[in-house]
């Protein structure tokens, strides 16, 4: 009985089988991003207390994964810290990729004044702050002047650390952010790992 052909060259049969358990590990690893969780870094100052410059965070895709599934768009909560693609990316020295906190949705009108915000709602038409339930985040009141009713389909959002220019977002110049652009709200920092939390 003739020995078969893998038997005969057995280093074809290893390259074959490591080739395609890479192709399998690469196509894992993308399904893993594009519909269960994705991994950013935070850059800069604009989320500060919160997140820092250096730290991990590991985004959870499972709820815009489900929408989408459902043909939804995927509404986060408010005061989640999400992850989205900057409306505005051209690729020149600005970030594809923010990190901010929710404070309002479609339809709500948002006004900033005296460093506070209030959201309005035909739920809440005298207005609450947005920051009532977030456990003392962001804790600096808030630099410039809004008054604003969120478009249909998006909602609007800010850093953290809001005096000064320190973050750049629906206040001053970001804009209000597309429900399709949302990555997803951030489950866990993993690094540093002396302050691993959960959101």
């Amino acid at each position: 009985m003739e020995a078969s052909f893998f038997t005969r060259h057995p280093l074809l049969k290893d390259v074959l089988s490591l080739t395609a358990f890479a192709i399998a590990v690469l196509i894992g690893t993308l399904l893993i991003n594009q519909f269960v969780f994705r991994s950013f870094n935070v850059e800069g100052p604009s989320m500060e207390k919160t997140l820092y410059t250096g730290d991990r965070l590991i985004v959870n895709r499972v709820p815009v994964t489900i929408a989408k599934l459902q043909n939804k768009s995927y509404i986060p909560e408010r005061g989640q810290v999400i992850v989205f693609e900057n409306p505005q990316y051209t690729g020149n020295n600005i970030d594809e990729y923010i990190v901010k906190r929710v404070i309002a949705f479609a339809g709500e009108r948002v006004v900033l004044k005296d460093g506070l915000y209030t959201v309005y709602n035909d739920t809440n038409p005298i207005g609450f702050n947005p920051d009532d339930a977030n456990d003392g985040e962001p804790g600096s009141p808030t630099t410039g002047e809004v008054d604003t009713i969120v478009p249909d389909g998006e909602i609007f959002v800010s850093g953290d650390h809001r005096q000064g220019n320190y973050s750049y977002d629906s206040r001053n110049g970001l804009g209000t952010i597309p429900l399709y652009d949302i990555i997803g709200p951030v489950g866990i920092r993993i690094f540093p790992f002396t302050d691993i939390r959960t959101f």
